[in-house]
């Protein structure tokens, strides 16, 4: 119990200093959401009063600070409308482009780590080789070619949020690069399993490779692959800012990119305390995980 408030307490730390952090940098960089728009002196100043922007940048932090306590995070300045309600709309549609990519990622990603970390054949050389490419593409090069060949062939809307054939482009983008981190880190794992004198124990006895593969190595090694996994959990769940502008899917990241190009400086501490505490969550997922699946690590978080 004590090793979860720990973490809880950290995870509230981590989201409170991120969401400051931003409020603090918007308010520190030239210019602002007032003085975009090319209007008059009379009328930037007119409306930088009105929005509290003329105030000083700690009287403006602290204001800000006491309505986050309430968890009241302002008002989006271009969109009139509270940060809260459009952070809540716009995470339920990231969530479901992640959960979409989680499934699809470990889907993919176990099983291909298996075949990898107990294979020894020109498949598995090969296999290897694919998962080494994926995880060397950066995301924005990634997303822009799938986006090409969706809009090149037809086969697939490559922007915006509709029915099912929506998701194809956006969720491949975001699960491929993790299938390929879970199918490395499944191999190595299940190798090191592999090797251990209880897996060699077990072959003379006469158990099938198979059995020993599945029943013995792959148990072993989910370890290592659960400490991560809570990890791109809230990685996934905080939303990926490169696949949503290039795929204009209407999630968290689409709406941070938006609120930074208009200086709506409420509006990003929102975006990024939403991403935070994805994060802060994904990241106590994986400890808990890991603490159930690892006696000796569950005996560690208690002392």
């Amino acid at each position: 119990m004590g090793f979860f408030v720990r973490r809880a307490a950290a995870a509230l730390v981590l989201v409170f200093l991120v969401a400051s952090g931003s409020v603090l940098l918007a308010q520190l960089a030239p210019g602002d959401y007032a003085a975009q728009f090319g209007r008059s002196p009379e009328q930037i100043a007119a409306d930088r009063h009105r929005l509290g922007l003329d105030r000083p940048v700690l009287e403006q932090y602290a204001t800000w600070l006491g309505r986050a306590v309430s968890l009241d995070l302002g008002e989006s300045f271009q969109y009139q409308q509270p940060v809260v309600a459009l952070v809540r709309a716009r995470a339920a549609n990231t969530a479901l482009l992640a959960l979409a990519a989680l499934v699809l990622s470990t889907a993919i990603g176990i099983p291909w780590g298996v075949a990898t970390g107990s294979g020894r054949g020109p498949l598995a050389r090969v296999l290897r080789g694919v998962s080494l490419i994926l995880l060397s593409v950066p995301p924005l090069i990634g997303s822009l070619i799938l986006v090409t060949i969706a809009s090149r062939t037809g086969w697939l809307p490559v922007s915006g949020m509709g029915g099912p054939s929506h998701f194809v482009v956006p969720t491949l983008a975001l699960a491929l690069p993790v299938a390929a981190m879970l199918e490395r880190l499944q191999s190595q794992s299940l190798r090191d399993a592999l090797a251990r004198p209880s897996s060699t124990a077990a072959r003379a006895r006469g158990i099938p490779e198979w059995r020993v593969v599945w029943h013995h190595g792959w148990r072993q090694s989910l370890a290592p692959v659960l400490a991560i996994y809570g990890v791109i959990v809230g990685s996934l769940f905080s939303g990926s800012f490169i696949v949503e502008v290039v795929t204009a899917w209407p999630g968290l990241g689409r709406l941070m990119y938006d609120a930074l190009r208009a200086r709506d400086l409420y509006l990003v501490a929102g975006c990024a305390a939403a991403g935070a505490l994805c994060l802060a969550v994904g990241t106590l997922l994986s400890d808990l995980l890991l603490a159930a699946a690892d006696p000796r690590a569950r005996s560690g978080a208690r002392s």
